[in-house]
């Protein structure tokens, strides 16, 4: 489909629009959408938060659109949920043509582009689709995976290094790193840690670093529910806790999943956590976690701090994974985005295998 400079332009300012939502739309996906007449912008908004107008709607308060092209980044709803569909508002106000970044991947939502034809607006898609994909990856990996979007954090020395021997590990990174890690750990619907980090470190695991309106959801896997009454992370809203077996641990929700080792099933827990809402998933815990959440095919994408030092053989690591029988056994990535922060450098990856 061929799509013009000015309708690219557009799509990039609905992105955009899209983009203010990254921290307040959970468990909704993030939409922009832009209004225009000819080649002049009459209207644009988006989606601020979970049961408050969408996009489309914000974007049409108080516009002729009669007419008019409208670029929204997620094709228009077709259902009534908290609110009425969106693709009655885009007919009732007459649009002339409705372009969309990406069809609905939520089978409840979608039809909207066919209910628009119906009607006699043109509908078209595919216009900046892998951007709007990665700006609602979550989302899109609970409607058609079931499972949210996992990103394991780790912060470490140049020789993979992520605590002493001893498990200290404040701080390895700089202030940069450390503020940029909590606008990740903003935009997630939840945070995970396992029961040594919160042994070792009684972390509060919340956004601390920047501004924030609303706090994730805290998560902690306690497979023998061995979380200290006093730790710092049941302080505050209420947490929520997988374990092996049936017990209680205050201002916390305990789900029981046990697989055959006494551990927590950690493929059910993420079908679980969806079930909840939750669309991206930020993991800040230890090796062991770590690597059991890697081998058990767990994460979707790493978010590496790395700091120029070293801290020898004797220091932690990042995974606790079995050595392979040989190079091409390798866990293998590939690099999405490198940035440096202050002295420190961010590398996000992806399994090689991912077809994201």
């Amino acid at each position: 489909m061929n799509f013009s400079r000015f309708d690219h332009a557009m799509m990039r300012r609905a992105l955009d629009r899209a983009a203010k939502g990254l921290w307040t739309t959970t468990p909704n996906p993030r939409v922009g959408c832009v209004v225009t007449l000819g080649e002049q912008v009459i209207g644009e908004g988006w989606h601020e938060i979970a049961g408050g107008p969408h996009a489309e709607v914000r974007a049409l308060e108080n516009v002729n659109a009669e007419g008019a092209t409208v670029y929204v980044t997620l094709e228009p709803c077709s259902h009534t949920g908290r609110t009425p569909p969106c693709a009655d508002v885009l007919i009732g106000k007459k649009v002339k043509r409705v372009v969309a970044a990406m069809r609905d991947p939520n089978p409840q939502a979608a039809g909207g582009a066919e209910r628009l034809r119906g009607a006699g607006i043109v509908f078209e898609s595919g216009l900046l689709e892998a951007e709007a994909r990665e700006l609602n990856i979550g989302f899109v990996s609970r409607m058609t995976r079931r499972r949210p979007w996992v990103r394991l954090k780790v912060a470490a020395t140049l020789d993979g290094r992520t605590a002493l021997e001893d498990g200290r590990s404040q701080w390895i990174t700089g202030p940069q790193a450390r503020r940029d890690g909590h606008e990740w750990r903003a935009r997630a619907c939840a945070i995970l840690t396992g029961i040594g980090t919160v042994k070792v470190d009684n972390p509060q695991l919340t956004v601390r670093e920047v501004k924030t309106p609303r706090q994730p959801l805290r998560v902690v896997i306690d497979s023998r529910l061995e979380t200290p009454h006093d730790a710092r992370i049941l302080q505050g809203e209420r947490v929520l806790v997988f374990a092996a077996r049936e017990g209680r641990v205050p201002n916390a929700d305990v789900v029981v999943l046990p697989n055959a080792h006494g551990k927590v099933e950690l493929p059910q827990m993420l079908e679980a956590l969806a079930e909840r809402g939750i669309n991206e998933l930020h993991v800040e815990a230890g090796f062991r976690l770590n690597g059991s959440l890697v081998r058990e095919g767990c994460v979707d994408e790493f978010l590496v701090y790395l700091n120029p030092s070293f801290l020898g053989d004797t220091a932690q690591g990042m995974l606790d994974l079995p050595a392979p029988a040989g190079l091409d056994a390798r866990l293998k990535l590939k690099l999405v985005s490198t940035t440096q922060l202050g002295g420190d450098l961010r590398l996000l990856a992806r399994p090689a295998a991912s077809s994201t």
